[in-house]
């Protein structure tokens, strides 16, 4: 067993035009000063890096680094949410995703859109390996989830075609991680066709089990949908490689539920809260990952429409340090002794 690594801070909600909050080098303080010992990088916001010359310069990697090395801080991993979003885009929706897109692409073509997100993609493969990262976030995209729910009737083989389809835009780029020896995490999310165990499942088998394909695991998407989130790290934990460590909670009452009725992030049953302020176990959490041995940072990722992002990230470093396990060297019954093996004394015991 190892230790899990932490506490590390997802960026990609605090960096805005406010100082400290507008450049790498001014956030950093702020973030060792909360806390942290590391951060998770959103690879598509420039006031945190050029991710097309992290792909290609190692100075430039070095520099990153060196700038969150001043203050005691490493990177975690690279996130390409919004990159991974614009990989598979229904077409119906395509308009909301217009902001995910620098401005020259927002009138180009779904093909065009793909295109730049893979390209984006593979950046952040050679950037992440130039950083010495080995594991790295994104989001699956969506092609079928405007059909989530069977009404009207699918078609028959509608579903096996999207995956089929969402296959073919992802192999290459997972082709990509593995030449890179980095993982690529999906974090199972609603949104995205891979938003459950089910359809992680399915797109495993459209990948072919591609030994890069794996989860990131935050807790909260699977509380909003009541899924079981200890028994996903049961069956799932063997692709299980990054996560968000992220609260929620879920009240439903008589006029609305799992759907939220197109309510706002306050007055919907399911919201995101601050670590502490929701239902999740994070103490069983911890202690299933502790015995999975699991490889990654606990990174938070601060949501919540109550709490001010400042305090919640404050308070989040200190919730993740209470709830890291130190996992232990030896047994607790190894004083007793008797635990060595001997296959002679072994056979004595059974009688033989």
């Amino acid at each position: 067993m190892r230790t899990i690594q932490g506490p590390a801070l997802f960026l990609a909600q605090f960096m805005n035009d406010t100082p400290p909050f507008d450049r790498l080098e001014t956030i950093a303080p702020w973030v060792a000063e909360c806390g942290y010992l590391g951060v998770q990088m959103p690879s598509d916001n420039p006031r945190c890096m050029d991710l097309a010359l992290a792909a290609e310069s190692d100075a430039y990697c070095d520099e990153l680094k060196g700038t969150l090395a001043e203050h005691g801080l490493v990177i975690t991993e690279l996130s390409t949410h919004i990159q991974g979003q614009m990989v598979a885009v229904h077409p119906g929706v395509r308009t909301l995703f217009e902001n995910f897109l620098p401005a020259p692409l927002r009138t180009a073509s779904d093909s065009e859109r793909q295109v730049w997100a893979t390209d984006q993609l593979l950046l952040a493969a050679r950037a992440s390996q130039r950083l010495g990262l080995t594991a790295s976030a994104t989001f699956s995209g969506a092609l079928l989830w405007p059909m989530v729910y069977p009404w009207p009737q699918r078609p028959a083989g509608l579903v096996e075609e999207g995956f089929a389809e969402l296959a073919r835009r992802w192999t290459p780029i997972l082709n990509a991680y593995e030449d890179a020896g980095v993982d690529l995490c999906y974090e199972i999310h609603p949104g995205e066709d891979l938003h459950d165990g089910a359809s992680f499942e399915r797109f495993l088998d459209a990948v072919g089990a591609h030994p890069r394909a794996s989860i990131l695991y935050d807790p909260s998407h699977l509380l909003l949908q009541q899924l079981d989130y200890l028994a996903f790290l049961d069956i799932y934990r063997d692709r299980i490689k990054m996560m968000h460590v992220k609260d929620a909670e879920f009240r439903p009452n008589g006029r609305s539920g799992v759907y939220g009725g197109y309510q706002g992030w306050a007055e919907r049953p399911g919201r995101f809260r601050s670590l502490g302020d929701g239902q999740i176990d994070f103490g069983a959490i911890f202690s299933k990952l502790a015995q999975y041995d699991f490889p990654g940072w606990a990174v938070v990722e601060w949501e919540c429409a109550l709490k001010d992002s400042a305090v919640g990230a404050r308070e989040g470093a200190a919730f993740v340090r209470r709830h890291i396990i130190p996992v232990t060297s030896h047994g607790f019954d190894d004083f007793v002794g008797g635990g060595e093996r001997d296959d002679a004394r072994n056979r004595r015991i059974l009688g033989f």
